[in-house]
């Protein structure tokens, strides 16, 4: 896919311009060249990218790309590339509200991911050291790091911001003048400009985005990133101690009277400065030990502050157990605990910093009697059960009083027979 690049200048006989246009021609080729757009191309098919409007899989754009991806590289090359309105999916949020992404086509995945590889290098260099969310080697556990190391500094009066609908609210055009102040790219620039302005479609009805950066693509990441590094400058410029991953922000100060000043001042250059809505209801001074932020409390251990999955967090987990060890859920054994792995897995790599020690023993105890009851209700019949039990190493003097018990699963997946013939060994090995 590689290509010749022509542009025509706008200005005769400048030397200036000339050296710009080189920067301008080297980075657009370098977007749309082979080895990137093939990298971006890997990169979307190992992330299995949903389909857009057009319905395109995965599987189905290597074949398309190879009919026509030189005609698309030249109608991005003259600024004839019309990207396909972004997919309205709703995702609904813990809290019970909904988070409303846009999927674009696969194709423009790729081309959104390509523009990312190359814009990435030249924006990272300029976003702040305090910022975790959506950079590379960066996730939270560095922002939750971030914030005790401050707390335990005596930074314990903290300001919790919270942007109203960031992503729906984000001025394009005060975007697009940051991007090409640095990228210097007319080209990417317009491009970019293209993706933010092709619309949303909710069922059969087409929307405009005249504002914000839908969520759901490659590029809304690092826009936002771009668009909070104004935020992030303004903090340091003020020597102000803080924490941002994405558009949640906390700033710590030492002083009851700091926090309100600066929550002020902050608030009216978010709104002022940069266009955006501060949600006045969620936006507070609050202490550690009220404080929830991606995810994590805080506690004082003697003289130490020490972070902690947040207890909704406990909730949604042993919700989403409880799902899993559903008696009614006619599945195997070895899958439905396969499951439950995966869950918890993905639950404590998330918090693998925190104390939950104590909170992990609890709901593993529990967890194990909840498999247990599975078991029993899977051996079913009592000549089943009793069969089971003295393959475990019961006798049958023992297994009688079980197999016609009528006190119910949980009574019997307590009892002192099953928990010797089913033991935590046995559980650990499936």
């Amino acid at each position: 896919m590689s290509v010749t690049y022509e542009n025509k200048p706008k200005t005769t006989n400048c030397r200036q311009t000339k050296r710009r246009k080189s920067k301008t021609m080297k980075l657009i080729e370098e977007v749309l060249s082979k080895e990137n757009l093939n990298e971006a191309y890997k990169q979307v098919i190992r992330n299995k990218g949903a389909s857009g409007i057009d319905e395109m899989t995965c599987e189905e754009v290597k074949e398309h790309l190879k009919i026509h991806g030189n005609d698309l590289i030249n109608q991005i090359l003259s600024r004839k590339y019309q990207p396909l309105p972004v997919k309205r999916v709703e995702i609904p949020k813990p809290n019970g509200e909904i988070r409303k992404l846009g999927i674009p086509t696969i194709v423009d995945i790729i081309i959104q991911q390509a523009l990312v590889q190359k814009l990435r290098p030249i924006f990272e260099p300029t976003f702040s050291e305090y910022s975790y969310g959506f950079r590379p080697n960066r996730r939270c556990q560095n922002a939750i790091d971030r914030a005790l190391e401050l707390i335990n500094q005596g930074y314990e009066w903290i300001i919790d911001l919270d942007l109203e609908k960031f992503f729906d609210n984000v001025p394009q055009d005060k975007l697009i003048r940051i991007v090409d102040n640095v990228a210097k790219d007319s080209d990417v620039t317009w491009l970019i400009h293209k993706y933010l302005k092709a619309g949303i479609m909710v069922n059969v009805h087409f929307e405009e985005t005249n504002i914000g950066t839908p969520q759901g693509g490659n590029l809304s990441p690092l826009l936002s990133n771009i668009y909070l590094n104004e935020l992030d400058k303004e903090l340091e410029r003020r020597q102000l101690h803080f924490a941002r991953y994405a558009d949640d922000c906390v700033i710590f100060v030492k002083t009851k009277f700091s926090a309100e000043r600066v929550m002020k001042n902050i608030i009216t250059f978010i709104e002022n400065k940069l266009k955006l809505k501060v949600n006045a209801e969620k936006t507070h001074i609050t202490r550690p030990n009220n404080l929830k932020y991606l995810g994590f409390s805080f506690w004082k251990d003697k003289n130490e502050w020490k972070s902690i999955p947040h207890q909704e967090s406990f909730k949604r987990l042993f919700f989403k157990l409880k799902k899993l060890v559903k008696h009614s859920w006619s599945i195997d054994l070895t899958y439905r605990i396969k499951k439950i792995n995966e869950v918890l897995r993905s639950w404590i790599n998330y918090y693998r910093k925190s104390s939950m020690k104590r909170k992990l023993t609890h709901l593993c105890a529990w967890l194990r009697n909840a498999i247990r009851v599975v078991i029993w209700k899977q051996w079913k019949v009592p000549l089943k059960q009793g069969s089971s039990l003295v393959k475990l190493g019961i006798n049958e003097e023992q297994t009688k009083g079980l197999t016609y018990c009528r006190k119910g699963y949980q009574f019997v997946a307590h009892s002192y027979v099953i928990q010797r013939s089913i033991t935590n060994e046995c559980l650990k090995e499936r």
